[in-house]
């Protein structure tokens, strides 16, 4: 009944992937760490405590917990004890322990430095940023007992890593403190360059970057950072310069080659990203993002056989990636090889129903499936996001026809001939001896306006 080739240029829509090399995940609030003198001027240190700590140097911590619970059972004020069983409760993955003697830690003694920075690195971790942001501005006043330097560098970096989300600009005052006081660590460069590229000050963040690469040439983190400034200020020769850079450290690293193969392919360079994108995508352990691209690309350029191979890699790698499912179901659709396109558009929409461009094509396949119902119901589905066309009205009119229900598909054909201008003839030809059948009252009416036409 239906002839559905001539609309497939009107609803097919294959999916192109878009995205970046994101850096390598960097999500730290700080390391805790581990003293021998809490302060220079105690005075007595129980002898407990010092067997404890010589116990914790050699990984005993049973034997460190019996004798440090012991001292603070009798006092309860031994800020050192308290400290020491913080630490070996934050080494032995017990964090509320850890949190809680930390607490009475400072609460015994507030000016210890390590007893400050500790109880809010543990606190960062928890998530409870903002009272962890307080014990480590008090640390960042006080002295540590040993590298003074280096000790005040992580707590103003901790405190920037916690005030990151909720004050970014207090975040950056923290990370150039650590910067400054520890000028060799690139960790206070790198989490600015992240948190100023979320803020999109992207030249202020390709900065950041460049000066953690110059402190740790071989670190990925930076580079890959570069690369997602430099891409999305559209600098295409500048981050195809460091995602080069990046694979020669990180040959593997199957995001970078995948973004290469993506600037490449903006650049025009189609063949040299074609041999990035494939030289990662369909091998065992290959980049399934990488095969979604190069897919597309064969897609554009015709080569429907490889597109499928690549396509098919690209849904066994991202089974839950709708724009993996839409785009193998577009190119089978191309082939016609309706019952498997039907089966991977109905996936693409369950994994994302406001894809909008899924519906038009699979109202396509399911009518070629002889699945009139399913069309319309792919037809109505698109109507919620984008605006008919004359393709979706003669595709109704004939899912309708089909199932015959006359009304509607009189309906849908008159609304197809008053909008086609004349763009699909031989649709506009059918319309009417359709009309002219199912409405034989009117079909004068149809023949008049064929012959206006003329």
């Amino acid at each position: 009944m239906s002839n559905n080739s001539g609309i497939f240029g009107a609803l097919l829509m294959l999916a192109m992937a878009a995205g970046e090399v994101a850096a390598l995940p960097y999500q730290q609030t700080g390391t805790t760490v581990r003293h021998h003198r809490v302060a220079e001027t105690e005075n007595v240190v129980s002898p407990e405590v010092l067997q404890a700590e010589a116990a914790m140097q050699k990984q005993d911590f049973d034997t460190a917990e019996t004798l440090l619970k012991k001292v603070v059972a009798s006092d309860p004020s031994d800020y050192r004890a308290w400290f020491d069983l913080g630490f070996l409760y934050s080494q032995t993955k017990r964090t509320p322990e850890a949190i809680d003697s930390y607490r009475k830690s400072v609460a015994a003694k507030s000016d210890v430095f390590e007893s400050n920075l500790n109880l809010g690195v543990v606190l960062g971790r928890q998530g409870e940023n903002a009272e962890a942001a307080k014990y480590l501005k008090a640390a960042t006043q006080l002295k540590p007992t040993a590298n003074s330097n280096e000790g005040l560098a992580r707590a103003w970096l901790s405190l920037g890593l916690v005030e990151d989300s909720q004050d970014p600009q207090a975040a950056l005052s923290a990370y150039a403190e650590a910067a400054t006081l520890n000028p060799t660590d690139p960790e206070p460069h790198l989490s600015a360059g992240l948190l100023l590229e979320r803020e999109e000050r992207f030249d202020d963040a390709a900065r950041e970057y460049q000066a953690a690469a110059a402190l740790d040439p071989k670190a990925t983190e930076p580079i890959a950072g570069l690369a997602n400034v430099y891409s999305k200020q559209k600098k295409l020769p500048e981050a195809e310069a460091q995602l080069r850079r990046l694979l020669e450290i990180d040959p593997n690293n199957g995001a970078a080659r995948t973004q290469l193969g993506r600037v490449l392919a903006a650049q025009g360079k189609q063949d040299e990203a074609a041999t990035a994108l494939g030289s990662g995508s369909s091998k065992p352990g290959g980049d399934p993002h990488g095969a979604l691209d190069l897919g597309t690309m064969y897609v554009n350029a015709g080569n429907y056989t490889a597109a499928e191979e690549q396509l098919r890699f690209a849904v066994k790698g991202l089974p839950q990636d709708a724009e993996a499912h839409f785009a193998l179901g577009s190119l089978l659709m191309v082939e016609k090889q309706y019952p498997e396109a039907q089966v991977e558009l109905l996936t693409a929409a369950r994994l994302k129903p406001d894809l909008a461009g899924i519906y038009g094509n699979l109202a396509v396949v399911a009518a070629a499936n002889k699945n009139y119902t399913l069309a319309i119901q792919a037809l109505e589905a698109r109507a919620k996001f984008l605006p008919e066309i004359p393709a979706t009205y003669f595709l109704r009119a004939t899912s309708y026809d089909n199932l015959k229900e006359k009304a509607k598909a009189i309906e849908n054909y008159k609304q197809f001939l008053a909008s086609d201008d004349g763009k699909m003839p031989d649709q506009e030809w059918q319309a009417r001896h359709r009309l002219m059948a199912i409405d034989p009252s009117n079909a004068s009416k149809y023949e008049d306006k064929k012959a206006d036409k003329k």
